[in-house]
C-alpha cells in the first residue's frame, strides 16, 4: 500500500431508508482512523446507467465503459483506493438496486481474458494492485437467511477480483457510534 491511504465508501441507501446513512457515518469514521482519504459517493445522487452489457469497456475503450456518466469516475476512485466498503441495505439477501448497478458496472476493471482462481474459472485481473473490498450490510431486524445470502454474495463477489472479502450486517443500528464500533470490528477483520 502507499504512504497515504485512501479509501472509498460506496453508499447504496435509497429515498426512505433510516439504517443505512447511520451504517454510513460509522463506517466513514472509523475509516476516518486509519486512512488520511476518505471518499463518500451517494449512488442515489449520481447519474450512473445500467450496463448495456456491450463489452465495449473490453473492445473500444479497455478499461473504461463506453457510458459517459457517473459511473466513471467511481471506477478511477475504485482503481485509485486501498480500501472500498459497499454500504447497503439488504434486500433479499442481496444489495440495494443503486449499488447493483454500480457493480455491474465494474465490468472494465477486469481482463476479458480468463484464468483458473481456486479451482474456478474467473476473468484475469486488468490492473496490478486492486482495493481491499468490504461489505456492509443494514436490516431493520434479525433475518439469517439474508444474513447468510449477502454474506455469500459479497464473498462470490470478491473472487471477481480474486480476494478474500469480508461482510458483516448492521441490525437495527441507530445511532452512529455503534455503527463506527462495529465498523471498526469489520475493519479489525478485513485490513
Amino acid at each position: 500500500m502507499r504512504d497515504k491511504l485512501k479509501a472509498l465508501v460506496l453508499d447504496g441507501s435509497r429515498d426512505g431508508d433510516d439504517l443505512t446513512p447511520i451504517a454510513v457515518l460509522g463506517v466513514t469514521s472509523a475509516l476516518s482512523e486509519r486512512v488520511e482519504d476518505v471518499e463518500w459517493v451517494k449512488l442515489r445522487e449520481r447519474t450512473i446507467a445500467p450496463c448495456a452489457g456491450c463489452f465495449g469497456c473490453w473492445t473500444r475503450t479497455p478499461g473504461e465503459c463506453v457510458i459517459g456518466d457517473g459511473a466513471r469516475d467511481v471506477l478511477r476512485s475504485y482503481v485509485g483506493s486501498d480500501i472500498v466498503v459497499y454500504v447497503t441495505p439488504v434486500t433479499f439477501g442481496g444489495y440495494s438496486s443503486q449499488l447493483k448497478k454500480m457493480l455491474d458496472r465494474f465490468i472494465p476493471v477486469l481482463d476479458p481474458r480468463f484464468t483458473i482462481v481456486g479451482g474456478e474459472v474467473h476473468h484475469r485481473l486488468r490492473y496490478r494492485r486492486y482495493p481491499k473490498t468490504i461489505g456492509l450490510g443494514t436490516l431493520p431486524s434479525p433475518d439469517p437467511e439474508a444474513e447468510r445470502l449477502f454474506a455469500g454474495l459479497v464473498s462470490r463477489n470478491g473472487l471477481n477480483v480474486h480476494q478474500t472479502v469480508e461482510s458483516s450486517i448492521l441490525v437495527g443500528v441507530t445511532d452512529p457510534v455503534s455503527a463506527r464500533d462495529s465498523a471498526r470490528r469489520l475493519l479489525d477483520r478485513a485490513v
